[in-house]
């Protein structure tokens, strides 16, 4: 039997980049609202793998629908060939570190290394608003009407 998961935080920011990982995370939306400048991903993130135990076969997944908005952001570009529509995340990069013009920030190449394809943007960092607590699953997302369907809201749960 799996144990509970338990929620380290409901707020994540860049700082945290080195502990996250994206890997077969859902993109479900994306959205830029230019007068913030700020792109917004709306995603199935996994929070754990758990490793089959005796006699299981395969690995289930604890997955949260979170909103991922990147801050100060620009010179966004997706290079993406879906035959189905869908999205996954192989695994997040962040290069090219460069101060800001004004030089009171540094911002990087984020870069989305996807299943089918890229997305990048350069940003000054970003916050993961975790919208739910997640849940053991089988599989690694949600369908559209587990999870509530889209959002790009900028709201946690309370913990």
């Amino acid at each position: 039997m799996t144990e509970p998961y338990h929620l380290e935080k409901p707020l994540w920011t860049d700082a945290d980049f080195e502990v996250m990982g994206w890997h077969d995370s859902r993109v479900w939306a994306m959205a830029a609202d230019e007068e913030r400048f700020e792109f917004a991903m709306d995603l199935d993130y996994i929070f754990e793998w758990v490793h089959p135990g005796p006699g299981e076969t395969y690995f289930r997944f604890w997955v949260a629908p979170v909103t991922m908005v990147f801050e100060n952001a620009y010179d966004v570009t997706f290079d993406i060939e879906s035959q189905q529509g869908v999205i996954e995340v192989a695994d997040l990069h962040r290069e090219e570190p460069k101060p800001t013009p004004n030089g009171a920030l540094t911002d990087h190449l984020f870069r989305f290394e996807c299943q089918e394809g890229e997305i990048s943007l350069r940003a000054t960092g970003y916050r993961m608003y975790v919208r739910s607590e997640p849940r053991l699953m089988h599989g690694q997302c949600f369908s559209l009407e587990e999870r509530g369907g889209i959002s790009v809201e900028r709201r946690t749960l309370s913990v």
